[in-house]
């Protein structure tokens, strides 16, 4: 968790993207099992993709946030928070490279996405789905305190037919004891 002005705590620092992230983060696809993970396309060389995330860092669109997720001066993945609706955002979050999954930074990162979300944007509400193929996406969370609302709809997770599963949390269950 961060605390209000910033300071890191388990490890992990959320700050803004910078130009220099772009090609780090396009080169966790060079891992073509890692893209199957996060859902990205295999199709792209590896310019292309350099390319791409150099245009977003530069230009990001109107209604994303995406806050770089730094632990021990790396960057090891990202947190975004997505949406127009005045008081609410969906919580989205990646832990950057395989060999960094199931570690807790998953945890950690999608954390301090909240308290950015609560704490910094003063929103209301937000939300999150995982695919119920990917129980660890599920459990993070679970672990959060955020509230399972309903079934999302279909999509594919490591070549496998499922389904999101969303989840909701308010501000007040965010700052209410034991929760963040």
């Amino acid at each position: 968790m961060s605390s209000p002005d910033g300071t890191p705590t388990k490890g992990v620092l959320l700050r803004p993207l910078e130009p220099g992230d772009a090609p780090v983060m396009a080169a966790w696809g060079d891992d073509l099992l890692f893209c199957d993970e996060a859902g990205w396309s295999r199709d792209l060389d590896p310019a292309e993709r350099r390319e791409r995330w150099a245009a977003l860092v530069a230009d990001p669109p109107a209604d994303l946030l995406r806050l770089t997720a730094v632990s021990g001066g790396e960057v090891v993945g990202y947190v975004d928070l997505h949406g127009s609706e005045p008081g609410r955002r969906e919580l989205g979050y990646l832990v950057g490279g395989r060999a960094r999954f199931g570690k807790g930074l998953g945890t950690a990162m999608a954390r301090q996405g909240l308290d950015h979300a609560f704490g910094v944007l003063g929103l209301d509400e937000v939300w999150a789905e995982a695919a119920d193929a990917n129980p660890a996406s599920v459990r993070i969370l679970q672990r959060l305190g955020m509230t399972e609302t309903g079934r999302g709809g279909d999509t594919w997770h490591l070549d496998r037919r499922t389904f999101h599963r969303q989840f909701a949390i308010t501000r007040a269950e965010w700052e209410s004891p034991g929760v963040s």
